[in-house]
């Protein structure tokens, strides 16, 4: 089964944080990301610029929100799994959400992150950022249902839909895993389209980057149907 939750306003989390991200001020005054890190992140903004022009990594005006469109984007769902110190990002692309949760738990330790990804040219660029930040990360190239790791979290960001992702994040679940997913205003229908194949229990949450995005918090999957 799955609920749709709307999002839990704090002190920590007002809701004038969706859309709040613009610059880089804004991005380290929302998520206390300290010099080192902000460092960090232009520096992987810089490697994914100078990538893009080999390889399609990300849309190229999508670069120039980068702060929103990426990096807050990815960091915010630090706020959902605060204690998390492993996680595994599935078909993690371009290192997103994986890379900016690498800088960002960098100090942190015991900290590491699984950045899992089928193409190999892909796996290169990962690989060398993750060398050029020194972040505490493992490129995997490898299909992610072929992996059994444990973690804190499994996430994915544009990945696939919701019933293969499921798929693909049964092993780490049957480590005890919790999930992450980041997805789009269509999330309802995906996830009954998951519920025909799989039996899960799930939140959905409102993104805090942009207020047609969702998060769905998945806690237990079970055997498929």
């Amino acid at each position: 089964m799955f609920v749709v939750k709307p999002p839990e306003m704090t002190e920590e989390t007002p809701a004038d944080l969706i859309h709040a991200v613009d610059d880089a001020k804004s991005f380290a005054r929302l998520t206390g990301a300290g010099p080192t890190a902000m460092a960090d992140l232009e520096r992987y903004r810089s490697y994914l610029t100078d990538w893009n022009q080999k390889m399609n990594l990300v849309g190229p005006k999508t670069l120039e929100a980068f702060w929103s469109r990426h990096a807050w984007d990815s960091a915010q769902v630090l706020r959902f799994a605060p204690d998390a110190l492993t996680w595994a990002d599935l078909g993690t692309g371009a290192g997103l959400p994986g890379i900016v949760l690498a800088i960002l738990g960098k100090s942190r330790p015991g900290y590491h992150v699984h950045l899992v990804e089928s193409l190999t040219k892909r796996c290169r660029f990962l690989t060398e950022v993750v060398n050029g930040l020194e972040l505490p990360a493992t490129v995997h190239n490898s299909r992610a249902e072929d992996l059994s790791l444990a973690v804190d979290i499994v996430t994915a960001r544009a990945c696939a839909p919701l019933s293969r992702l499921l798929g693909y994040s049964r092993p780490y679940f049957q480590r005890g895993a919790t999930a992450l997913f980041l997805k789009g205003q269509d999330v309802v229908s995906d996830l009954e389209e998951a519920s025909k194949s799989w039996d899960f229990d799930a939140e959905v949450l409102q993104s805090l980057s942009d207020e047609r995005g969702r998060i769905v918090c998945v806690k237990r999957l079970g055997r498929g149907r």
